[in-house]
């Protein structure tokens, strides 16, 4: 049984009661940002350079992608986003090579773990901070990298971090 009388509990309750609403008010009348991000963001977003947002093959300097087979990406992934497929070929010399046929990876299932870029030996894919990735199916999520060359994000500049970062500013617009 409370020490407290009846009446005790109901001054606790107010004194609680007017506790929230002050803070409420306080916070309804302080004004409101909107980030304007359709609108104004080829000029103010700025994108971590480190961010993982997509996941591109390198090429090397004739256009042919570094990819050799060797499907330690897909191993190494842990829900099976990537699908390699490779076949073997003979080369002039008459010794035998994988060679890459398909590189199927899936966005949508991706955790963005980079487990994939660090297992690879060969510097042959990494992830850029390209974040706009929004499809209305999610069969438009599976890439086929081998067969597209990335030519670079969707807002110009994003790969270097978009626009410059501004410390103790906000890029928003107020009410």
């Amino acid at each position: 049984m409370s020490n407290k009388s009846y009446f005790g509990g109901i001054a606790d309750g107010l004194k609680t009661l007017a506790t929230g609403m002050k803070v409420t008010m306080k916070e309804y009348f302080t004004p409101k940002s909107t980030e304007q991000y359709p609108e104004n963001r080829k000029t103010t977003l700025h994108v971590a350079k480190r961010h993982r947002g997509r996941l591109v093959m390198l090429r090397d300097e004739n256009g042919a992608v570094k990819c050799t087979a060797c499907t330690l990406c897909e191993k190494t992934c842990p829900n099976g986003t990537i699908k390699i497929t490779s076949q073997m070929v003979t080369t002039e010399e008459g010794k035998k090579k994988r060679q890459l046929v398909d590189y199927q990876y899936d966005l949508g299932d991706c955790m963005f773990c980079q487990l994939c870029v660090n297992a690879c030996n060969f510097g042959a894919i990494e992830f850029t901070n390209d974040f706009e990735n929004s499809t209305f199916s999610r069969d438009a999520l599976v890439l086929h990298l081998d067969k597209e060359e990335y030519k670079g994000g969707s807002l110009p500049g994003l790969i270097e971090g978009g626009a410059p970062i501004e410390i103790g500013k906000f890029n928003t617009k107020t009410k």
